[in-house]
């Protein structure tokens, strides 16, 4: 069979939680709309928006029957957990259609017109392919060669799931802090899905991770946070606060990195991962220092995007 061809007929969904997203929104719209293989159905769930981003959404609606808004009422309440809530509302929408593959699709990004089609093949490909995305990048920052997650995770910006993969990890779980992305591609991975991100292709990301609503350093000071509820091994961490001194800005990004999981460490945060989860999770850590520790050695470049592949 040829996959290229196969591909065009599998089938796909998007959700897309977006909270006042007038800045970036028309960006993913217009990269959606020049996609070569669109999606059966992509819903944007506005989550109580106070800006335009309601009204930039209605003009696309106007023009492509594919595409669909839900709109949620505003909630003092905000969270990480809220764009759980925001997707399964766009799930309630997508679940009695006909489709192989659902995504969650970040309204801050853009990307080329074969994007989509570029994923879609490679499920098309590879059948124990569970989760997949593509490398992304920021104005100053590539998770290709910035950041030591690798091949194997997915960045929440752009998460997808073969349907039956994204039913056996039980969807996203929400949690008020944050993670639920990173939740759902490891729980995949642990249980026996394939999960890659690819560099053949990439989108860019407009606004920086973690900086909706808050500075640079208080986004790192949270995700250092994160490290520690998510289950991350201090060891590890030592070695990636030592690692984004080096990065801006200077010495202050590790600093705020360390103090956030040393802050979480003495409160004792309660952790939403399961101890299970949280073993694979170290495990693979220390695979990758091991992995990082020989090429150094070797006096060979370390390739942070295929630093862990076995």
């Amino acid at each position: 069979m040829n996959n290229a061809t196969g591909s065009e007929h599998v089938a796909y969904v998007l959700i897309t939680p977006a909270h006042n997203e007038q800045a970036f929104i028309e960006e993913t719209l217009e990269s959606m709309i020049h996609q070569t293989h669109p999606p059966v159905k992509w819903v944007i769930v506005d989550d109580g928006s106070t800006d335009k981003t309601p009204e930039i959404i209605s003009r696309y609606v106007a023009r492509y029957a594919w595409i669909e808004m839900v709109q949620l009422p505003q909630r003092r309440d905000r969270s990480f957990a809220a764009k759980v809530h925001s997707f399964n509302a766009g799930y309630q929408k997508v679940k009695d259609l006909e489709y192989e593959i659902i995504g969650n699709l970040d309204a801050d990004i853009s990307f080329d017109a074969d994007f989509f089609a570029f994923l879609i093949e490679r499920f098309a490909d590879d059948p124990t392919l569970g989760v997949a995305g593509t490398i992304f990048r920021e104005e100053g920052y590539s998770s290709e060669t910035d950041s030591f997650e690798g091949q194997k995770h997915v960045a929440g910006q752009c998460q997808m799931f073969r349907k039956r993969c994204f039913d056996e990890i039980g969807g996203y779980k929400p949690h008020r802090a944050g993670g639920i992305d990173w939740m759902a591609v490891t729980t995949a991975r642990m249980i026996g899905w394939k999960t890659k991100s690819f560099r053949e292709k990439s989108y860019f990301h407009h606004r920086h991770m973690g900086t909706a609503e808050r500075s640079l350093l208080a986004s790192l000071f949270s995700y250092g946070e994160k490290d520690y509820y998510l289950g991350g091994s201090p060891i590890w961490e030592l070695f990636r606060v030592a690692y984004r001194v080096t990065k801006r800005p200077y010495v202050f990004a590790g600093l705020a990195l360390g103090l956030g999981y040393c802050w979480a460490f003495l409160r004792h945060t309660p952790r939403p991962v399961s101890r299970e989860l949280m073993t694979f999770h170290r495990k693979e850590q220390m695979l990758k220092l091991k992995a990082i520790f020989k090429s150094l050695v070797r006096f060979k470049r370390v390739d942070n995007f295929n630093v862990l592949q076995g």
